[in-house]
């Protein structure tokens, strides 16, 4: 089997890992940050390597990926997960391996999600209505209560046992632990019922976790003063929380592609963008619907401190890897 042959069974191919010429400047979808070696994330790297690859495209492919694993280490990436990333079992334990391999090659990860085809399925299992309002769940205070008991209780932890038995260590937590996020009720909340949005950041209880090597996994709910519990959205969330963190980069996995110039076109994906290009697409109404919150969330992010913000099509499988280790990426990065 050629070199060429054996590189379309790995996870990373040496035509997509392109190392930045070392007399250069890197491209500007990487930091110019270090990152130190270690057994354990060798040991995990390696282990996403098909067995059957000669050991000297093995090698050659680690130290192709070299250059990017330098500029992310010691890092905090915020990852926003949902969508159908979530709903499929196998893009699931894709989304998990790249986590757990990131994290083992020094990157803090802090793991932010929401569950909204789970809570569908219980409110219907319940037979309780569900309902909708400019892409947010009216949520009564039934529905918290199940969005509670799904979220906090069933979700996080099978995501945090998910990725403990995939070789990292998780801690799940919602927004109300530790007071990570204290919310307050919405605007619009005569029409949406307890749906919040995050009035402050708290990451006291999060910082020596992310230090020391582990997972957060945080679920997006929060309650006010009171506590009273609210309904927040976890693009929103994220956002938030990457700025609180002063994250290098905030991750939002989707069901499309990314940014499209021609909203009908899958093919005009935008790789890259600034926010003044963003408001513009914005302006010429060429991002629209449910893009327009995950876009916003990204902007006020970077405005607040974030130095990138992707925008990565979570259908694709192991497209954290792209997005963090290749020069192509997995979808849209906006920077500031």
């Amino acid at each position: 089997m050629s070199a060429a042959a054996a590189a379309k069974t790995l996870v990373f191919s040496p035509s997509i890992l392109k190392s930045p010429n070392p007399k250069t400047p890197k491209p500007s979808r990487f930091s110019s940050l270090r990152i130190q070696s270690s057994s354990s994330s060798q040991q995990t790297l390696t282990q996403t390597l098909t067995t059957t690859t000669p050991a000297k495209t093995r090698v050659k492919i680690l130290s192709e990926a070299l250059p990017f694993i330098q500029s992310f280490r010691g890092k905090t990436v915020v990852v926003k997960y949902g969508g159908a990333a979530m709903k499929s079992e196998a893009l699931q334990a894709s989304v998990i391996a790249d986590l757990v391999l990131l994290s083992c090659i020094g990157l803090r990860i802090v793991f932010v999600h929401g569950g909204g085809p789970e809570i569908n399925h219980w409110l219907n299992r319940l037979g309780i209505q569900s309902s909708f309002l400019n892409g947010l769940r009216v949520t009564d205070a039934s529905t918290m209560e199940i969005v509670s008991m799904v979220l906090v209780g069933k979700v996080n932890k099978h995501l945090v046992g998910f990725i403990n038995k995939a070789g990292a260590t998780a801690v799940g937590l919602c927004g109300t632990d530790g007071r990570i996020f204290t919310a307050v009720p919405s605007p619009h909340a005569d029409q949406l019922g307890f749906v919040g949005e995050i009035a402050s950041v708290d990451t006291s209880v999060l910082e020596p976790l992310v230090k020391d090597g582990y997972i957060p996994v945080i679920a997006s709910v929060a309650a006010d003063g009171t506590g009273q519990s609210y309904n927040i959205n976890a693009d929103t969330a994220a956002g938030e929380l990457a700025a609180a963190l002063g994250a290098e980069k905030l991750l939002l996995l989707t069901d499309v592609a990314g940014i499209l110039e021609d909203k009908d076109d899958p093919g005009s994906l935008v790789k890259e963008i600034d926010v003044g290009g963003v408001r513009r697409m914005m302006d010429d109404g060429k991002i629209a619907g449910g893009m327009i919150p995950k876009v916003s969330c990204c902007v006020k992010a970077l405005g607040k401190g974030v130095k990138t913000a992707s925008i990565i099509d979570g259908r694709l499988d192991h497209s954290l890897l792209l997005e963090i280790l290749t020069d192509g990426g997995a979808g849209t990065m906006i920077i500031g």
